[in-house]
C-alpha cells in the first residue's frame, strides 16, 4: 500500500503503468467537476468510479480484496476511515472472490488510515482494505474517486 499526499505523487508514476496517468487525472481541477458514475480513461485497462455516499462505521464491515485491479483512492470531499490489513493467513475469508466483480471480502483485525482531500492510497491485490467508514465523530458526505488499473 502506498498512502501519500498528492503533491508528492510524481515519486510514485514510474512504479505501476498508468499509475502516472491515474494521479494526473486526480491532479486536475477539472475531476471536481465530474458527475457520479465511471469515467473511462483507457477502457478497461482504467477507468474512474466518481462516488458519493455517508460514511459508515466500522462495525460489521468487512475487508475487501482485488486480483484484476489496483486501487487509488482519493477523496474530493469529506473525510473517511479506511481499514488497512495485509492480505494474510489472520484474515478469514467471508465471501469467495467472485472473478466477474473482481472482489473477495474477509473477517479480521486491521488498522485505519485517514483519507481527505489532497491525500491518495494506492491498494495492491495483497492489501485489503475497508473504505468508507467513519471514527468517533460519526458518519460524514465524501465525494470520491476510485481509479481502478488493470494489472
Amino acid at each position: 500500500m502506498i498512502l501519500d499526499t498528492l503533491e508528492h505523487a510524481g515519486l510514485y508514476a514510474a512504479m505501476l503503468p498508468r499509475l502516472r496517468t491515474a494521479l494526473d487525472f486526480l491532479r486536475a481541477a477539472s475531476t471536481a467537476e465530474l458527475p457520479d458514475g465511471r469515467q473511462n480513461l483507457d477502457g478497461d485497462r482504467m477507468f474512474a468510479l466518481v462516488q458519493s455516499y455517508r460514511t459508515r462505521t466500522p462495525a460489521g464491515g468487512q475487508l475487501e480484496t482485488h486480483r484484476r485491479y489496483a486501487d487509488v483512492q482519493c477523496l474530493l470531499s469529506g473525510r473517511e476511515l479506511c481499514g488497512y490489513a495485509p492480505l494474510t493467513d489472520a484474515l478469514r475469508p467471508a465471501k469467495p472472490y467472485d472473478a466477474a466483480a473482481d472482489i473477495a471480502f474477509y473477517d479480521g483485525v486491521c488498522d485505519w488510515i485517514t483519507l481527505s482531500p489532497g491525500r491518495f492510497a494506492v491498494l495492491m491485490p495483497q492489501d485489503s482494505h475497508m473504505p468508507g467508514r467513519c471514527g468517533a465523530e460519526g458518519p460524514s458526505q465524501v465525494r470520491k474517486v476510485v481509479i481502478k488499473i488493470l494489472l
